[in-house]
């Protein structure tokens, strides 16, 4: 039980890789918030499974790109388990697009989800671990943050490397304190996500032969994977790291001369 007696938030958790890990960081013992914004019958089923486990959880529903419920969701936390010790920012939207079809409006959703909620979410978190001069901040990020990102990403990838600057700058700042800010850059994973933006069955079945070829390791990547990554990060196995990105993509080949 390495997280025993901890408390947690998972953002976006009603499904994908926050599933897994609301999941597998309950299953070490740490009280887990289950962050959703749509799907609340999805997040309460995440409760149950945890429940079933012999775990404590709780769901709550917020957008964390609105700074109110981004810090509601910090509070509520805190009102029930006590503190935080362990957010995992995991929340994130996928629009394609680039530079010449880009819409505004996806343009700021997604820096707005994915950049934006993340830094709302911590900034309140880090509030509370600062008191207690201890704490585990996981951002997760994505491959298209790091250089070579696959076209037709732009906002995608612009949010995802700007959270992975604002992991370094972060952990700079929360280092005296006790806080180990660190983020995880996953590969193509099988997500509900990646299906609806294959666009088919057949064509997701077909993109993932092509990435599997692409890894090292000949396959895609499971939520597990992520999760397994991100509680390494959580535990105290991670203490001595700060202000990295662990990249979990099986070995990509095509992301390789970075």
């Amino acid at each position: 039980m390495k997280l025993e007696g901890k408390a947690a938030i998972v953002t976006g958790a009603s499904r994908g890789i926050g599933r897994a890990v609301a999941r597998t960081l309950a299953r070490e013992g740490a009280r887990t918030m289950v962050n959703y914004v749509q799907g609340g019958q999805d997040a309460e089923r995440v409760v149950g499974e945890i429940e079933k486990d012999g775990g404590r959880a709780l769901s709550f529903k917020a957008d964390v790109s609105s700074r109110k419920e981004a810090t509601a969701l910090v509070e509520r936390t805190v009102a029930e388990f006590g503190t935080v010790d362990i957010l995992v920012n995991n929340a994130g939207v996928l629009l394609g697009g680039g530079v010449l079809d880009t819409t505004e409006a996806d343009w700021d959703r997604c820096l707005a989800v994915n950049l934006k909620g993340p830094y709302n979410t911590m900034q309140a978190a880090a509030k509370v671990m600062v008191k207690q001069r201890s704490g585990k901040i996981i951002n997760v990020s994505s491959i298209s943050g790091l250089l070579g990102a696959p076209e037709g990403e732009l906002a995608y990838s612009a949010s995802k490397a700007g959270l992975n600057a604002m992991t370094a700058v972060a952990a700079l700042d929360l280092g005296a304190y006790g806080i180990n800010v660190n983020c995880v850059a996953p590969g193509w994973t099988v997500t509900e996500m990646v299906v609806r933006r294959a666009g088919g069955r057949e064509a997701f079945e077909k993109l993932t032969a092509t990435k599997a070829r692409q890894a090292i390791m000949g396959r895609v990547g499971d939520p597990q994977d992520i999760a397994n990554a991100v509680l390494f990060l959580a535990s105290q196995d991670s203490s001595f790291i700060t202000g990295q990105v662990i990249v979990v993509d099986g070995g990509r080949k095509d992301f390789l001369h970075m």
